[in-house]
């Protein structure tokens, strides 16, 4: 039986990280949460959890989040690693969803698409996903439907060679290079709908549509430049239909 452990990068999440790790933990996997230098109760708020908590002394963004979770995930010799963020936009029940796609699709990245869900989705992000879908989908050869969702399933294998910066500023940029780095491998991706969830209680985004999509496409031209602006990728990107 193939074995899967759920990672949660959380910074200042106490409003709603609770809920959401005991609602992760019914679906009977081993949870593993990074705080990444949380200025509130995050850590507080799990400490009687049967969780793996793991802690950053201060916030050393998402990436580097998402690489410690990854390593310990990776410890413990499971097949897949599931992410989900720790604000709440995830819903944990959709889980098994993930691991059902994984098993139709052996080998591929799933990723929780919400872009069909357009009207629950403020349209500044609506638009700059659209615009990164377009470059890392150019970059990977991969036609894509949601490239910055962080609901995703990963191949154990994917992750435990590939060696990405995850320096602060990478923060969001280290989501897309997986995909395009997989794209690279011959490493596929497989989309399934979620629902777009984007509640006003909700603290704000720590994604910054204008700073965060231009490091993304600064990432993404260097990556085509390398491989001589990847005319085939273009092709695929533009004529292909997603998975």
């Amino acid at each position: 039986m193939e074995s899967f452990a759920v990672v949660i990068p959380a910074y200042n999440e106490a409003a709603t990280i609770r809920a959401l790790v005991e609602r992760t933990l019914e679906q009977q996997l081993p949870v593993i949460v990074v705080d990444d230098g949380s200025e509130d109760q995050t850590a507080a708020q799990l400490q009687d959890l049967p969780v793996t908590l793991l802690q950053n002394t201060q916030n050393a963004g998402k990436a580097s989040a998402l690489r410690k979770g990854f390593e310990a995930a990776l410890q413990q010799g499971v097949d897949g690693i599931i992410t989900l963020d720790g604000d709440g936009q995830h819903r944990p029940e959709d889980i098994p969803r993930f691991i059902e796609a994984s098993r139709e699709h052996p080998g591929k990245i799933i990723i929780g698409s919400r872009l069909h869900d357009r009207e629950q989705i403020p349209p500044r992000r609506y638009y700059a996903n659209r615009f990164a879908n377009f470059w890392i989908a150019w970059a990977s050869g991969m036609p894509l439907l949601d490239s910055q969702s962080g609901f995703r399933l990963y191949p154990a294998s994917l992750l435990s060679d590939m060696e990405l910066d995850t320096s602060p500023e990478r923060g969001f940029v280290f989501e897309s290079e997986v995909i395009i780095e997989a794209g690279w491998r011959g490493v596929g991706v497989h989309n399934i709908p979620i629902p777009a969830l984007y509640d006003e209680a909700m603290r704000p985004s720590h994604f910054r549509s204008v700073l965060d999509i231009l490091r993304i496409t600064r990432m993404v031209a260097g990556r085509l430049l390398s491989r001589g602006m990847h005319l085939p990728g273009l092709y695929n990107a533009l004529f292909r239909q997603p998975s």
